[in-house]
């Protein structure tokens, strides 16, 4: 596997802890979008990690393809 699937075409607004450390599932394959529970195993793509600055919304990618991994920047809007 190459290319990531598309897990959905609108972003995941999480409410975020500060200082906490998530790991954002790039792979799309997931069960729990949008972070990691390695079902990447084998696909060659493997999770990102964000670290939490301050508490506050944050909108994860949910079709895979941003360009500013983990954070949506609307590429879902031209797929």
């Amino acid at each position: 596997m190459t290319d990531p699937v598309c897990a959905q075409k609108e972003p995941f607004a999480v409410d975020v802890e500060a200082g906490r450390t998530y790991l954002w599932c790039a792979c799309g394959l997931s069960k729990r979008q949008p972070f990691c529970d390695a079902s990447h195993a084998g696909t060659g793509i493997v999770p990102v990690r964000y670290k939490a600055e301050q508490a506050e919304t944050v909108y994860f990618c949910g079709c895979k393809a941003t360009k500013t991994k983990p954070l949506c920047d609307d590429t879902h809007l031209s797929l």
